[in-house]
């Protein structure tokens, strides 16, 4: 009998040293946020979703990444804004947001087409960046319907 039970205490230990436990579950999401915070400087993200990025030549400090920004974005569809990223995360679950990256088609001039584009790791990837730095700053301003004089600087698109 003790020999049944050294054999299933090394079993046991055997498996719990060979299942991934949180140290691996902590790696693997350590990955997925370091390739969203790639994603959000390659693709774009930061371009128009923080203040001030491109002026500055990406020297942004990251606390300030995905903020949204108050500069509007004029033209035949009206006004828009860069949402502020991180506010907006912080309502989706990994699954909705996946969904809701398949789906959406906001106003211009959010590349929506790109996003569609991505697979599904980068999507995660952004999700869990996202989520990783946590929510900050206010909401981007309201859209400004055509016609309508929007409030603060914009940028003009013809048409």
């Amino acid at each position: 009998m003790p020999i049944k039970l050294s054999l299933a205490a090394a079993t046991c230990t055997l498996i719990a040293l060979a299942a991934p436990g949180p140290a691996a579950a902590l790696d693997g999401d350590r990955v997925l946020v370091e390739r969203g915070r790639y994603l959000a400087q390659t693709a774009g993200c930061n371009d128009c979703h923080t203040p001030g990025y491109a002026a500055a030549e990406g020297r942004v400090p990251e606390a300030l990444w995905l903020t949204g920004d108050p500069l509007g974005w004029s033209g035949p569809w009206g006004t828009t804004y860069a949402t502020n990223l991180r506010l907006y995360m912080r309502d989706h679950s990994e699954a909705s947001w996946l969904r809701t990256a398949r789906s959406f088609k906001p106003r211009p001039p959010m590349p929506w087409f790109n996003v569609h584009a991505m697979d599904e790791r980068d999507l995660r990837a952004l999700y869990h960046y996202i989520r990783h730095l946590g929510p900050a700053g206010t909401p981007a301003p309201a859209y400004v319907p055509p016609g309508q004089a929007p409030a603060g600087p914009v940028v003009k698109f013809p048409g």
